[in-house]
């Protein structure tokens, strides 16, 4: 009975650390292979990078493909791999290596031979055709069969069926297509740096092509701007264009990026700023300081694309409100091409503090949309104290407009900037004007205010003069609080229209109060803000299409405009 009981209790203790050991199994193996895949992944990674770093094409790394893809080197379809920005080539993540030694990039620069180049070869790039891309030479589709067929010039963008491929298209001079007139060729920079090594500056004579209407552009993108585009835009447009012509703003600033004007022909430099209305007016004072520096023979025609959240500047310039890739790059650059020189007005903005000792130096401020003191700057120095403290959050155009509209409806009710007719004088060229009951002023520059209203013209029900960007004229209006700002925006309500002037001076006599420049926001104590004429700006005008809003105002301001364009 004892003997019987001794092993019925070894049993026991027997299955229980059975179940232990197998519990430990269930629990750590899973663990265990988790942080096994995790160290691959991390020491692939690694691998990836270095190879990435040390390769002259631009390598991204993707975990999948938008589109039907075969590896150039080994032809399998693959799902998940690297692409070049640059030149478009699709490879798996095991032939990294031999794509570098096997292709070449797109050259920036020509190499030097001894002799000057005036045109060179196609660049073939074989497999991963465009979609609906026809051959050149049967004008039949391309890249039908689900196999790595036919081949793609990486300049000229023309695509030729394998069975059409002859060796004379191999050496044939490429003409770099349909952008020709954008594109900076590299033949032309290893000119050009002969030239500069021989001290010689007259680059107008090397124009490529021989051909007049030569208008080479230069890319400039904010990638932190908006709703995140910036980074798929850079790799479209450095497929269409030279990779040398394409800038990262995060990487670059647009000061650097922009004496790449100097290298080429006077008057002829056209700019598209990817980004918010902050960035074009980052671009705009690079502009500047290159006037400052004497080289304003090279001062360039600026376009816009609009990734930030407002837009108003864009808006006004006719290229929209906002753009979420619904248009093709290709049209973007058809559109910069076509578009018309017009004149922006920029203005000084400067703020005084008042005091018995007060020794700071003025701010100064440069004004491109607008300047205000009252609720829509306070809007705007909440939603900017909130973005400083999680920016992660703040990646949409959505959530942006979000919580704006939760800073309004807070202040429909605090109402924080009531009595500001008590506690500040507004003087237009000299002359004192009696203020209403209101809580805000805002001084206009273009026509477009808060994300696509026209302010100055409200709801049309009376005759004003529309605003215009390049009058030398300021449009001053007042609102009486954030629930009046939203009236105005669903055109519910106008402004309160306190006059035009060419000089706005603005007295804040007590208290502290929100204002801002051009979304730039600050909280101000008593001080004067003075806004004066400063410069000229050269921007470009899209006339595409247009919202019945504003169709009626842009055709009046046509003729105008068109005068202007004879100035520029």
């Amino acid at each position: 009975m004892e003997g019987t009981e001794s092993r019925s209790g070894t049993s026991s203790v027997v299955a229980d650390w059975s179940l232990v050991f197998w519990t430990l199994c269930s629990v750590l193996l899973p663990v265990l292979i988790t942080l096994w895949c995790s160290f691959q992944r991390s020491r692939r990674r690694v691998l990836i990078q270095d190879i990435f770093r040390k390769s002259k094409h631009d390598w991204h790394y993707t975990d999948l493909f938008g589109q039907p893809s075969y590896c150039c080197v080994c032809t399998q379809h693959i799902l998940q791999g690297a692409f070049c920005n640059c030149c478009g080539l699709r490879v798996s993540e095991g032939c990294l290596k031999k794509a570098d030694q096997l292709f070449l990039c797109k050259e920036i620069m020509m190499r030097s031979n001894g002799g000057a180049h005036s045109s060179m070869p196609h660049h073939w790039i074989r497999g991963n055709v465009p979609l609906c891309s026809c051959c050149m030479i049967c004008k039949q589709q391309c890249g039908t069969q689900p196999k790595l067929c036919d081949y793609r010039c990486a300049w000229c963008q023309c695509t030729v069926h394998d069975e059409c491929m002859m060796d004379c298209l191999k050496t044939e001079e490429c003409t770099f297509g349909e952008f020709r007139d954008l594109i900076i060729p590299p033949y032309y920079l290893s000119t050009i740096n002969q030239i500069r090594k021989e001290k010689r500056s007259n680059y107008e004579k090397v124009v490529p092509f021989c051909r007049k209407h030569w208008m080479p552009v230069i890319i400039l993108a904010n990638t932190r701007s908006g709703n995140n585009m910036g980074e798929t835009l850079l790799g479209e447009f450095k497929i269409l264009l030279n990779p040398v012509q394409v800038f990262d703003l995060s990487k670059i600033a647009p000061a650097k990026a922009l004496q790449l004007c100097t290298m080429l022909p006077c008057n002829t430099v056209r700019v598209l700023v990817c980004g918010g209305d902050g960035t074009v007016g980052w671009v705009l004072d690079a502009i500047d300081e290159m006037k400052i520096k004497g080289q304003e023979r090279y001062i360039p025609q600026v376009a816009i694309l609009p990734l930030g959240t407002g837009n108003d500047l864009s808006n006004t310039l006719g290229w929209g409100a906002g753009y979420a890739g619904e248009v093709p790059v290709e049209q973007i650059l058809r559109n910069v091409m076509e578009a018309d020189g017009v004149k922006l007005d920029r203005w000084k903005v400067q703020v005084t503090n008042k005091g018995y000792y007060n020794l700071r130096k003025p701010k100064v401020f440069t004004m491109n949309n607008y300047f205000s003191i009252g609720p829509d700057a306070l809007m705007a120095l909440n939603f900017h104290a909130h973005r400083e403290k999680t920016p992660s959050l703040f990646s949409s155009r959505i959530i942006n407009k979000a919580v704006y509209f939760f800073y309004g409806t807070k202040d429909c009710l605090v109402q924080e900037c009531k009595d500001l007719n008590k506690k500040v004088e507004l003087e237009l060229d000299g002359e004192r004007i009696e203020l209403p009951n209101l809580e805000g002023i805002i001084v206009l520059n273009i026509g477009y205010w808060g994300g696509g209203c026209r302010l100055w013209e409200g709801m049309g029900d009376e005759p004003y003069p529309l605003a215009r960007h390049d009058d030398g004229l300021l449009e001053v209006v007042g609102v009486h609080g954030s629930f009046h700002c939203a009236q105005i925006q669903v055109k519910l309500a106008n402004p309160v229209r306190l006059g035009q002037a060419h000089t706005v001076r603005l007295i804040l006599k007590s208290s502290k109060m929100p204002m801002q420049v051009d979304g730039e926001p600050w909280a101000q104590g008593p001080c004067t803000v003075t806004i004066t004429h400063k410069t000229h700006a050269l921007m470009l005008y899209h006339s595409g299409e247009q919202t019945d809003d504003d169709a009626s105002s842009v055709s009046e301001q046509d003729p105008a405009r068109e005068q202007t364009d004879e100035d520029v």
